[in-house]
């Protein structure tokens, strides 16, 4: 399975894809950020991750998008971002009808790491030695988007099934 691993931002959008599956070894495809300037207007700013993102699956070809859920931030500026940016990223996917997964940052945490506490630098260290990687890919949104990524490839599958058992279909 390829995922790509959208970790929202309006500043920086993460960005990271994967192949693997559950039991095996995951394999890195590519991995960066689309950035855009502070001082630009949102409008432009949204159409510019949306280009990013729109690239990105037409290049890579995923056969699903995992999206970093919003969570409550005290800058509700940021929330605001990260949130309209996230929706962007879902979207695109739709538009294409792949599943996507949305996932709290403490999942995201758990899966790479084995804790829903773990800091920045510790995901950065994990995604380096689950990819085989030399370095921990900068900057951090980027390592968080592969974080992202694996967690679907993980956990993606087992989820649908048990939402298709329940009637609730197989995206999020």
């Amino acid at each position: 399975m390829r995922v790509l691993g959208v970790d929202p931002g309006l500043t920086r959008c993460g960005l990271g894809v994967v192949d693997g599956a559950v039991g095996s070894r995951a394999r890195l495809v590519e991995v960066g950020v689309v950035r855009t300037p502070a001082g630009s207007p949102v409008p432009q700013r949204l159409r510019a991750v949306a280009d990013g993102i729109d690239a990105w699956l037409d290049r890579t070809r995923p056969d699903a998008v995992a999206v970093e859920k919003v969570f409550s931030q005290a800058n509700v500026r940021t929330v605001m971002g990260t949130a309209q940016a996230g929706a962007v990223a879902i979207m695109l996917a739709a538009r294409r009808d792949l599943p996507v997964g949305l996932y709290t940052p403490s999942e995201v945490k758990a899966a790479v790491t084995g804790s829903g506490r773990a800091d920045k630098a510790q995901v950065g260290f994990m995604i380096s030695k689950l990819l085989g990687l030399t370095e921990v890919p900068r900057p951090a949104d980027a390592a968080d988007a592969l974080a992202l990524a694996l967690c679907h490839v993980w956990r993606g599958p087992a989820l649908a099934r048990l939402r298709a058992a329940s009637g609730g279909g197989a995206a999020s």
